[in-house]
């Protein structure tokens, strides 16, 4: 798994939650800690995404810091607007 796969794993889970597909983008940001992936929705399905208390958004995240750690990587995930 490379960080490619790193951007499809986050596009595949935020695929799955939303319901306008087409404005789900994914780009990967160098940071001082390793990669940052940034997770683009349409506003509308924000609220799914980040899901009550923020549950849905951490799940997101210790999946992705999982994979990450696999490829001896640190990766972090920003949901921006």
């Amino acid at each position: 798994m490379e960080s490619s796969n790193l951007q499809g794993l986050v596009s595949f889970m935020a695929e799955s939650l939303v319901d306008n597909v087409e404005s789900v983008s994914v780009h990967e940001v160098d940071g001082e800690h390793g990669a940052v992936l940034e997770l683009k929705v349409d506003s509308g399905d924000l609220g799914k995404v980040i899901g009550k208390q923020g549950r849905t958004a951490r799940a997101m995240r210790t999946i992705l810091s999982a994979a990450s750690s696999k490829l001896q990587k640190r990766s972090t995930l920003e949901i921006v607007e």
